[in-house]
């Protein structure tokens, strides 16, 4: 799967691709990634990127033929997605991570400054994301987020691949919180590991996991739930 991020601050994303589940996936051939900066299809000296909103007020706008010519100039199929991390897009989540990583290739455009000219929405972008209701100072940060969610999908990243079919909003977990864990020791500071997973038992462990995971999320995610969930 290909990943394609348009920033004016490429460097941001290369020690992020380089470690864990996006390292993995690249060194196994299951995933590339290319960051490209609008700077590069600019004609000025200075190489520029944005400029003063129509209208006046503060701050700056990024220029819509920077960000659109490097777009286009990507050998990519023209039905696939191209995404713009904003705080006016749908909240991200699980099931974008899940449908998202049956593409083949996906582009992330990341904003900075004030915003970007609403013609790079209108002519190239097909979807917008954002990873929450707060304010980053451009989206790379919150493309990272995105590209990690969906490569540790991928076919040949994780190690086990039934961990990541009960990983927190997975369909293992009735996209619920995962269940509380424990490893060694048996006992520490007087805080026991529950019986039944010391039992061998698997059914019996299995369904304390998933009563778990349905009070882990009522604890501290009730909207997860259903009405009437028990």
């Amino acid at each position: 799967m290909r990943f394609n991020v348009i920033t004016i601050f490429p460097e941001v994303l290369d020690s992020i691709w380089a470690m864990g589940m996006m390292g993995i996936a690249a060194r196994n051939g299951v995933a590339s990634y290319r960051a490209l900066s609008p700077r590069e299809f600019t004609s000025d000296v200075h190489r520029t990127v944005d400029d003063e909103p129509y209208g006046g007020g503060a701050g700056m706008v990024m220029m819509a033929q920077p960000i659109v010519d490097a777009v286009e100039s990507l050998d990519r199929a023209s039905e696939s997605p191209v995404i713009l991390l904003t705080p006016a897009g749908k909240r991200f989540d699980q099931q974008d991570a899940q449908r998202l990583s049956r593409e083949s290739e996906l582009t992330f455009i990341c904003g900075r400054y004030k915003g970007i000219d609403q013609r790079v929405r209108d002519l190239v972008v097909t979807e917008e994301l954002s990873v929450g209701d707060y304010v980053l100072s451009g989206g790379e940060l919150a493309a990272a987020v995105c590209i990690e969610a969906i490569v540790r999908l991928l076919d040949g990243v994780l190690g086990d691949r039934e961990s990541g079919d009960t990983d927190s909003f997975a369909v293992g977990r009735e996209r619920l919180l995962d269940c509380e864990w424990y490893t060694r020791p048996e006992e520490y500071r007087g805080l026991k590991v529950p019986e039944v997973l010391l039992s061998g038992h698997h059914k019996e462990i299995e369904k304390w996991r998933m009563q778990s995971s349905k009070d882990r999320t009522r604890k501290y995610r009730p909207d997860l739930l259903d009405d009437g969930e028990a």
